[in-house]
């Protein structure tokens, strides 16, 4: 009994920390692999249900979190030192907003769906990059201008609110390059 309580202890606590590595996709998906949290089941169950390729999904949550599942901005300072306010309500592996987050539970009937969950997370990626393409006409394996319609809001990716962001727009090229790194792992992996 004691042994089966320590197991239930071990996969929990790995459902609440990042894969150790995640620059390679492949081994993300074998780290979380398990029966009840698997990764790569989830991202693939969102690339069907939106279309968005698993590579996609994958470098937008590499960038907005690095796998960390209670991610948040940092707190600015007051006075240069003291904790003060965070600039956004960003949060979980996805960094999506309370009000962004309300819109999609509300758009999928997702009620119980859970910020610091991968699988509500990717599906939530999905869901707004398939919005990008509805509203933006942005393709659904342009991870460039996907990641900066997530990050600027598709009011603001269609004002051109990104154009005089350079730190945006080198964000933006590190996730069309780690989708693409991540999408030459998978095909070597069987993904």
């Amino acid at each position: 009994m004691r042994k089966l309580f320590i197991a239930a202890l071990v996969v929990l606590s790995s459902c609440a920390t990042a894969p150790h590595q995640i620059r390679n996709s492949c081994a993300i998906f074998e780290q979380r692999d398990g029966l009840f949290n698997n990764w790569r089941r989830a991202a693939e169950k969102t690339s069907r249900e939106y279309g968005v390729p698993v590579p996609v999904l994958m470098a937008t949550i590499y960038v907005e979190s690095g796998f960390q599942p209670y991610a948040r901005p940092p707190r600015t300072k007051l006075f240069g030192f003291i904790p003060w306010t965070r600039p956004s309500s960003a949060y979980g592996y996805a960094q999506a907003l309370d009000g962004t987050w309300a819109r999609y539970q509300s758009a999928t009937g997702h009620w119980a769906a859970r910020r610091t969950n991968f699988a509500d997370a990717v599906n939530f990626i999905g869901w707004y990059h398939a919005q990008s393409r509805q509203q933006n006409g942005i393709p659904l394996n342009d991870t460039y201008n996907l990641y900066m319609a997530y990050y600027v809001g598709h009011d603001g990716y269609s004002r051109g609110s990104w154009r005089s962001n350079g730190d945006l727009q080198r964000t933006a090229r590190k996730a069309a390059g780690i989708a693409s790194t991540y999408n030459a792992q998978l095909r070597s992996c069987g993904g």
